[in-house]
């Protein structure tokens, strides 16, 4: 105390009024002092970076003091970077003016780092440094991070080990991380802060893989969810949940059973050898429902259940969960047509059927929904007997014939030849259609076989009976030709009837050949009911009118000269027939002369 009492004390010989009046009567001289005061500062020049202590700050400014005769005043916006800055805290700083207008030293941290920071960002990459960088916002597959004043790239993988699903809660904050890259032409800097986690879980993922069992229950994080299945982080070490592997019932897509950041219990199920792929299971730490299924149920059973997936041979249906059956089409209709059970059933419909099969050791079981209806071929001479008439429903077409559906069930075939008594029918499709109905009369019942044979044509009487007396052997007709072939011509008359005409007999009386669409005179030549079968000639028409106009002494000439030329052919065999009988005698009388 005593010491500050003599440092302020004035001096004794201070001339005050001199002092009042401007006049200096100092020992030393002005000049002097000026140099004596400029020798306390700090001797700095513009464009230079000096280093500075922060001696005041607030929420806009930050006063540094570089030991100049004035402070500098950097906006905070430069300090984002470091949230944790604090008054006493060294920093650097870029001389811009030792004065502006306002005689204030003018000062910048941004620059001042900027100017050092691309020796500091390699120096970090080369010495594996953890540095400190501020997140100013997101960009394209990532981040932009403010590291020494520099814009470094942060790539949205390096960001965590986890995948990041909003980037933005990352934006304004001030993380560490490392340099992981640095290229020198385009000054580009890469950073992670994954990197810097990565070490501490290998380590922990080491541990973990090293202490795997099949069998071994551990607790686990989800961290992906895809179509075929979850990834569960173990803690450092990730495992799959196949979907299969998630329930005992069916589910169409992972969701449905876990969600993202869920923590659960997992067992392992399956590893590689080097244990990069771990297989782990939810739904074995349930039991199964098989084991927990009535033991009461039996075959003949009815029991009701979901369609959980339908295929072209048949439906699941699930009657208790994990506990599921097949329904093969077959067994969904007790029609005979080979459908698809989509015709049948959809997904998520609720059925009721009959158990047909149950194997508990196998987990298996058929079942059946027909069941429920009477089987319509048990009373089916009483319903479709034999000469009954009735109305069919055209399902197929074959090249012998037409299936058709009397009802569900009950099926019969239309051979061709007994869709129509007159008309020649080469396709059914010819007759009639799909969809179509068609009057049928039971002809045959083959109950064994579940067939019916069927006809449409005996719904009419069979007009060849009187066909037959209609066109009887070499009467003539009228008839138009309706198809011309290689082989002949088909030809329609009177009461639609068609008969047939070969080539030869189509030739007319001026020699020409008849076309299709003439209608010309045609003879009966061959009329066949059994076949149904009519043979016609033009050309014997006025062929057998010639002969009948020929005059009877021409014939009589004929005759006559017919048998003129027979005669030199029966002279000429009479006499070498004796000619052969005297050369045999004379052979016949020199071997006897020689056997004397």
């Amino acid at each position: 105390m005593a010491d500050l009492k003599k440092q302020t004390k004035p001096l004794d010989n201070f001339d005050w009024d001199a002092f009042e009046n401007g006049v200096i009567t100092a020992e030393v001289s002005k000049e002097d002092q000026e140099k004596a005061y400029n020798q306390t500062l700090n001797q700095i020049n513009a464009n230079e970076v000096v280093e500075g202590t922060v001696i005041a700050m607030n929420k806009r400014e930050v006063v540094v003091n570089i030991g100049y005769k004035s402070d500098g005043i950097v906006s905070m916006n430069e300090f984002r970077y470091n949230p944790e800055l604090q008054v006493g805290d060294k920093v650097e700083v870029y001389i811009e003016s030792q004065e502006d207008k306002k005689g204030q030293l003018v000062l910048s941290h941004k620059k001042a780092r900027s100017t050092q920071s691309w020796e500091r960002v390699n120096e970090a990459l080369n010495n594996d440094e953890i540095i400190k960088g501020f997140i100013k916002c997101r960009t394209k597959g990532g981040m932009i991070v403010d590291v020494f004043g520099i814009e470094a790239f942060l790539p949205g993988s390096q960001i965590d080990v986890k995948p990041i699903r909003d980037y933005d809660v990352f934006v304004n904050k001030t993380m560490e991380f490392k340099v992981v890259k640095i290229n020198q032409e385009f000054k580009n800097v890469v950073v992670s802060h994954k990197a810097l986690i990565e070490a501490e879980l290998e380590q922990q993922k080491k541990e973990i893989i090293g202490k795997l069992e099949k069998g071994q229950i551990l607790e686990g994080t989800v961290k992906n969810i895809t179509s075929y299945g979850v990834f569960i982080d173990l803690g450092g070490v990730d495992g799959l949940i196949h979907i299969t592997d998630l329930s005992w019932g069916r589910i169409s897509h992972p969701e449905e059973v876990l969600q993202l950041d869920q923590k659960l219990n997992v067992v392992i199920l399956d590893f590689d050898d080097e244990k990069k792929r771990i297989a782990l299971g939810l739904k074995q730490l349930t039991k199964h429902p098989w084991e927990a299924l009535d033991a009461n149920l039996k075959v003949g059973d009815k029991v009701e259940g979901k369609v959980v997936v339908v295929a072209d041979y048949g439906a699941f249906v699930e009657i208790a969960t994990g506990v599921e059956g097949l329904i093969h089409v077959s067994e969904m209709s007790w029609s005979q047509h080979l459908r698809s059970a989509q015709d049948f059933v959809k997904v998520g419909d609720k059925v009721e059927a009959v158990i047909l099969t149950l194997d508990r050791e196998e987990r298996k079981m058929s079942l059946g929904i027909k069941q429920l209806k009477e089987d319509p071929w048990l009373n089916i001479d009483a319903k479709y007997p034999v000469g009954s008439k009735h109305t069919a429903k055209v399902r197929n077409f074959t090249n012998f014939g037409v299936f058709v559906e009397l009802e569900e069930g009950v099926d019969g075939l239309i051979h061709i030849s007994d869709l129509s008594w007159t008309k020649k029918i080469k396709h059914p499709s010819e007759f009639t259609q799909l969809g179509a109905e068609i009057e049928i009369q039971v002809l045959e019942i083959d109950k064994e076989n579940r067939r019916l044979s069927l006809g449409h044509k005996q719904l009419e009487e069979n007009p060849w009976d009187v066909y037959e007396t209609i066109f009887t052997v070499d009467s003539i007709h009228e008839g138009k030709i309706v198809e011309l072939m290689d082989k002949g011509a088909v030809v329609v008359m009177e009461h639609g009837v068609e008969g047939f005409a070969t080539p030869k007999h189509l030739v007319k009386e001026d020699g020409s050949n008849a076309t299709q669409g003439e209608t010309l005179s045609f003879k009966v030549i061959e009329f066949n009911k059994e076949a149904k079968r009519i043979i016609l000639s033009h050309s014997r028409v006025f062929e057998d009118e010639q002969k009948a106009a020929e005059p009877a002494e021409p014939k009589k000439a004929a005759k006559k000269a017919a048998k003129k030329e027979e005669m030199p052919t029966i002279e000429k065999t009479t006499l070498g027939d004796l000619e052969g009988l005297a050369a045999l005698k004379e052979e016949l009388a020199k071997s006897e002369a020689k056997g004397k």
